[in-house]
């Protein structure tokens, strides 16, 4: 009779295999199908940040035959760097090239060829070198932004004259430039090395990294030690009560509060109450520090209840105390866990822009903040900046600085990897 039991059991198991195989394989081409799906967009979004920002790592340089004429910057015998005009000596420099080209308007065509910053350099040149008075140099100035778009192809020469941001004149000259030889390719070293600027030629990200790092300083210093510290006591000192799961359950519900929702905090507890500078490093770190310590105490627990029991109690059973069981054995165990969790929460403040808007730093900062208390902005508010720009090459500046903003989470990332394997411990 068992027998036969058995017998029966077997044939509905083996009934239905045909059917849990084909259901496992379905489960696993849906699977895989949103793998590929996950990595061709994943792809696709590289792809076009690449293609869009790598331009803007090399900028278009025109040679110019620059005189450092004595009529203009020394007209009384003495070098006059604060009013001489360098940008009527860059622009007689360009029409030196252009002779024949004459009438006010046609003139003021060819001036846009150049940058803005052209003067600048040439300033800059005769101060660190006053010897070149009196002599003529030559000197690889930018062009316009116009000029430099053009040349990487991101101006289409097809569209009619009226649909375009340079006329066919400015056009022809600049072939002429390109086949003089005038005309050159380098690294775009003032993305790094200037400020916000409202010519995208000059316009740099250095104010934006310098406040960003400013910025996270400020939460470092602030979010970690606090954190880790709330973190030992709730996990390790506190009474296990209505009051400590009262308080565990309004950690993890900061933790999902929207971002924005610190911006509010901050604006209304540091700027208005604590008279904190609007726009500083100082209260943007304050803010960034509210955002990230939940997040860093959720993770410190996590990892001190990672620490096996035997711990604590061989500790306890060699006479050790309460204090020294936590910060001689369990702390340093917990330690990699808590470092990881504090870079990944540096990290995700590094990309926060809504709350940074509350507090004024989307404002226009063209100098490099040298402190924490000077007007600043940061990576994300810059992108947002730069993307909500007319101009069409501050395109190509957006996505070359997110290209920058993710090259320092990746970095943030492999640090909490390689911090986890240096620090941690075996037991």
């Amino acid at each position: 009779m068992a027998s036969n039991t058995n017998k029966s059991s077997r044939k509905l198991v083996e009934a239905g295999l045909p059917k849990r195989r084909r259901k496992e394989r379905i489960f696993r081409t849906l699977g895989f199908a949103a793998t590929l799906v996950g990595v061709f967009f994943l792809i696709a979004f590289f792809w076009t940040l690449l293609a869009q920002g790598s331009s803007a790592f090399v900028q278009t340089f025109i040679e110019l035959d620059v005189e450092f004429s004595e009529d203009a910057l020394a007209p009384d015998g003495e070098l006059d760097l604060q009013y001489a005009d360098f940008d009527a000596i860059a622009r007689s420099a360009l029409r030196n090239k252009f002779p024949d080209v004459s009438g006010r308007n046609d003139r003021r065509a060819l001036y846009r060829l150049i940058s803005v910053g052209a003067g600048y350099q040439i300033q800059d040149a005769i101060r660190a070198d006053p010897s070149l008075l009196g002599k003529t140099m030559q000197m690889q100035v930018p062009v316009a932004a116009n000029i430099d778009m053009l040349l990487k192809g991101n101006i289409d020469r097809k569209v009619p004259e009226a649909q375009q941001p340079l006329s066919d004149q400015q056009v022809a000259w600049v072939d002429h430039l390109v086949a003089e030889g005038s005309l050159s390719k380098r690294f775009n070293r003032a993305l790094f090395s200037n400020g916000d600027s409202r010519e995208p030629e000059l316009a740099g990200i250095r104010g934006a990294l310098t406040g960003s790092f400013l910025m996270l300083l400020i939460t470092v210093a602030l979010s970690f030690p606090l954190g880790a510290a709330a973190a030992i006591y709730l996990e390790e000192f506190a009474p296990k009560n209505r009051w400590a799961d009262l308080i565990e359950v309004n950690i993890n519900n900061l933790a999902a509060v929207p971002s924005i929702v610190f911006g509010l905090l901050g604006l209304a507890v540091f700027i208005n109450w604590m008279s904190i500078p609007r726009s500083a490093p100082l209260v943007g770190g304050l803010v960034l520090s509210l955002l990230t310590l939940p997040v860093i105490i959720i993770a410190a627990r996590a990892a001190i209840k990672a620490v096996p029991p035997s711990i604590r109690e061989a500790a306890f059973g060699l006479g050790a105390s309460e204090m020294q069981v936590v910060f001689h054995h369990v702390l340093p165990l917990a330690m990699p866990g808590m470092l990881t969790g504090t870079i990944i929460g540096m990290s995700r403040a590094l990309g926060e822009s809504a709350p940074l808007l509350m507090i004024g730093m989307v404002a226009f900062i063209v100098d490099v903040p040298s402190s924490f208390s000077d007007p600043a902005t940061a990576l994300p508010v810059q992108i947002y900046l730069w993307a909500d720009s007319p101009e069409r090459a501050f395109a190509e500046r957006t996505s070359a600085a997110i290209i920058v903003l993710l090259g320092f989470l990746l970095v943030m990332n492999l640090a909490a990897v390689i911090v986890r394997k240096k620090v941690e411990r075996q037991w």
